[in-house]
């Protein structure tokens, strides 16, 4: 017997941190665990496991075809530069090449995000002990501005070629970039919008931590939608 309570004792502590990232809900007083009966070496796993399945279902997501373009949220648009023009474009027949740039643009998004899981994940297992009260201590999205902080430039690093390759056959692309680059210098285009490839590795990288956000918020507000029963129980801990 007394092993199997150590077992139960183990089970409890790896979903605490979960608990006290995601918020109190109410249980019976029976039900709930003491956080006194929760060491933080066995509920960092848990907090862990939950970042973990936000991430993969972020990337999931956005990774399938149209998670990007068939999404409002996260869909790239034309970049500023030529939103300005698009009417003029369409105008004088250039709406196919509008419109082929913007599906580009998306699909490279798609195709890129999948490279984004194992630096997440990574983050996620090189996480601190500060990592972690930074998080419990931060707002609702506290958990995805230390994934945009720790992650960001290495998952741009892995999409940048990515989107280079989809964007290499487009002649709009390169005309783009050669109005952009001098609209710039006279701040008639924003400098980070300058170059279309950056634009689309920005803008994946926003909608990537957007979903993230999304996927944190989620776990927030049902904790015990994405877990069992005995979450019910043991989240009264965080309360006492």
């Amino acid at each position: 017997m007394p092993r199997y309570s150590a077992l139960l004792h183990r089970v409890a502590g790896a979903c605490a941190l979960v608990f006290a990232l995601l918020g109190p809900i109410a249980v019976a007083p029976a039900q709930a665990v003491g956080l006194g009966d929760l060491t933080s070496k066995e509920s960092a796993s848990g907090l862990k496991e939950a970042l973990s399945r936000g991430a993969e279902l972020a990337v999931g997501q956005l990774g399938k075809r149209d998670g990007f373009l068939g999404d409002s949220r996260v869909k790239i648009p034309l970049p500023d530069g030529l939103r300005q023009v698009e009417g003029g474009m369409r105008a004088f027949g250039m709406g196919k090449q509008a419109d082929e740039l913007v599906e580009t643009m998306n699909r490279a998004a798609e195709s890129a995000v999948s490279e984004a899981k194992p630096i997440l994940l990574n983050a996620v297992k090189s996480m601190s002990f500060d990592d972690a009260k930074g998080i419990l201590a931060g707002g609702d999205d506290a958990a995805t501005q230390y994934f945009r902080r720790t992650t960001a430039s290495p998952i741009g690093t892995k999409f940048l070629p990515i989107v280079k390759k989809a964007t290499a056959r487009l002649k709009l692309a390169e005309q783009y970039d050669r109005y952009a680059g001098k609209a710039a210098r006279f701040g008639l285009v924003d400098e980070k919008d300058a170059n279309l490839d950056a634009y689309v590795t920005r803008k994946a990288l926003d909608g990537l931590y957007l979903m993230i956000a999304e996927q944190e918020k989620a776990i927030r507000k049902d904790p015990v939608g994405t877990g069992s029963n005995l979450l019910s129980k043991v989240f009264g801990a965080v309360g006492n």
